[in-house]
């Protein structure tokens, strides 16, 4: 567990707002901290001796960090749905990691290339540095989760909606990426206010409401207008206030004089919070 202690003096957007601003300094703090340092300089100076996908598994320290680079840090323990997740690669249609919703784990998969044709990618140049800075990224949202989960959510939207735009090659493609991802597919289902039984619904059915409700957020249906920071604000904006609305008349209290407190004293709390870093 890293020695870092995510700053986060307020919770919704007043507090996500704060975030925006402080991110850089954050996150160089977080990488500076003890654990993480530890965890890169033992998968840089070990990851290209785990030439198997079984090398990687039974190498927990090593798993951690690649796990970790792709957001499925709670499978760690699940060895055997992992080596299989490697071992069958991307490449044949049915292969294991292709037919999972979750498409984190084909990404997975991919970037090491153990089932593939050309076999793994652990001594290529360039690949211990391509994951340890998925790692870094990635595990400094985990620790901001560790203050608000929400934060997390939306730190992990900002990041990731782009990539998937830019590897998407039509729109549908693009609702259907965003649907077997589970957390752009939670702020989603959080910022438009869905029902649990949402995810019960036929996946076209899914990706229809998903559009006429981005139709009515942006005045475009398309997933390519997340493109527009504007629009991902917007979106994160309603995010947040949902998920304030959903803890309740209190929450919304809190909010609304936490929010009025941040307006008021946003440069002194940066002030401060930068003294602290520096």
């Amino acid at each position: 567990m890293s020695d870092f202690i995510a700053t986060i003096p307020v919770s919704g957007y007043a507090g996500w707002r704060f975030l925006e601003r402080t991110v850089e300094r954050q996150q160089r703090a977080f990488d500076n901290s003890a654990q993480v340092k530890r965890d890169l300089e033992y998968f840089n100076a070990n990851i290209a001796n785990a030439t198997t996908a079984e090398n990687l598994v039974a190498d927990r320290r090593l798993l951690r960090v690649a796990l970790g680079a792709f957001g499925l840090d709670d499978d760690i323990s699940k060895k055997a749905y992992v080596l299989k997740v490697l071992s069958e690669g991307t490449e044949a249609k049915q292969a294991f990691a292709n037919r999972l919703v979750d498409k984190r784990y084909r990404a997975f998969a991919e970037a090491f290339g153990y089932g593939n044709r050309l076999g793994a990618k652990v001594k290529d140049a360039g690949f211990a540095q391509t994951i340890s800075e998925r790692y870094r990224i990635r595990q400094f949202e985990v620790a901001i989760g560790e203050a608000d989960q929400s934060m997390r959510l939306a730190m992990g939207f900002s990041r990731q909606i782009p990539e998937l735009l830019n590897s998407a090659t039509t729109d549908s493609s693009a609702w259907f990426q965003i649907l077997g991802n589970p957390p752009l597919r939670a702020v989603f289902e959080t910022a438009y206010g869905l029902p649990r039984s949402f995810g019960a619904l036929d996946v076209d059915r899914q990706r229809e409401i998903l559009r006429d409700k981005t139709n009515r957020l942006t005045g475009d249906p398309a997933a390519q207008g997340f493109r527009d920071p504007a629009n991902v604000e917007k979106l994160l904006q309603r995010f947040f206030l949902r998920k304030q609305m959903a803890e309740g008349p209190s929450a919304g209290v809190r909010g609304s004089a936490a929010l009025s407190l941040l307006t008021n004293a946003a440069g002194s709390m940066a002030s401060l919070f930068q003294s602290r870093l520096n």
